[in-house]
């Protein structure tokens, strides 16, 4: 690497004096300095893409205004954050992000996931890996290609299944899901707001009580509904319909005298507040969970 006052001589001529100041040591801290500095021109950025510190390599792969060829070789770096920090960063190249997508390390791989630069040829590599949290990320994206979608509507995991039904938004993906014989997959879709009226209909019907209870907790449903819950065979259901805040007041009255004692309470209690109504989340991609916490983005262990 070229000497580091070499490096900022031009910058002493430019007038910034605190870039200056930051080039005129040899220390790591002096090269990180440099690497964050605003006004620190590319041809060093390329050059502190090469530093024995993965700080200072780590903070060049953070910069959205890092040339290519600093970023090219530390899409290929032998540290995990370096290569983690090069995925996040929207001004990679879609040439690394398909790269770091077939990463051996899972947080590089699920933070191209988040990436506003992942386009479809990207999402078309991530389709196909072995990697069931990434598959289940992809069926989290808006941005989503409807062949690609239908191609999740089969995926052998009921979890990239339940994800995509939980947040797609094409009308024909969900009428596929509809007819999935796994249940946490129709849970998954009767927690989406996209259904229609007659899809959450069918799923006010469905054999399994915990996706009538998701139904009942998370959309609002037609009188016609509501009224069949209310003579549910679950008490989960009954219990779910006296303690959700999107069950009409007179709906929740006709449960004060349920047969359980505890739906009757529940129906005879104030209305719930907000905080009992689950939301479908924006995805969480490839976010990791502070203080190290190794939790999948999802939210799950593995």
């Amino acid at each position: 690497m070229a000497n580091q006052g070499d490096v900022g001589g031009p910058h002493r001529r430019s007038g910034s004096g605190a870039l200056a100041d930051g080039a005129g040591g040899d220390s790591a801290e002096a090269r990180l300095a440099l690497a964050q500095h605003p006004e620190t021109p590319q041809l060093t950025l390329i050059e502190l893409a090469a530093d024995p510190s993965p700080l200072v390599r780590r903070a060049v792969a953070s910069r959205t205004d890092a040339p290519a060829q600093a970023l090219r070789p530390l899409a290929r770096d032998h540290d995990r954050q370096v290569r983690e920090a090069v995925a996040r960063n929207p001004s990679a190249s879609v040439g690394n992000l398909v790269r770091l997508v077939k990463d051996a390390d899972r947080w590089v791989r699920w933070a191209v996931a988040g990436n506003p630069a992942c386009d479809e040829s990207v999402r078309r590599v991530m389709a196909q890996a072995h990697d069931k949290e990434l598959r289940g990320l992809l069926a989290e994206s808006r941005e989503l290609e409807p062949d690609l979608a239908a191609r999740l509507v089969d995926d052998v995991s009921p979890e990239v299944r339940e994800r995509l039904a939980t947040h797609t938004h094409d009308p024909e993906v969900i009428t596929a899901l509809l007819a999935d014989r796994t249940a946490r997959v129709r849970r998954g879709l009767a927690r989406n707001p996209r259904t229609s009226t007659a899809q959450r209909g069918a799923l006010a019907r469905d054999p399994v009580a915990d996706v009538r209870v998701a139904l009942v907790l998370a959309v609002e449903l037609t009188e016609a509904d509501l009224r069949h819950l209310v003579d549910d065979r679950s008490v989960q259901v009954r219990m779910a319909v006296a303690t959700s805040e999107l069950v009409p007041p007179h709906i929740r009255q006709a449960l004060r005298d349920d047969p359980d004692e505890m739906v009757a309470d529940a129906a005879r209690s104030p209305r719930p507040g907000r905080g009992n109504s689950p939301v479908v989340q924006a995805p969480r991609v490839g976010h990791r969970a502070a203080g190290g916490d190794r939790r999948r983005p999802g939210g799950a262990r593995r």
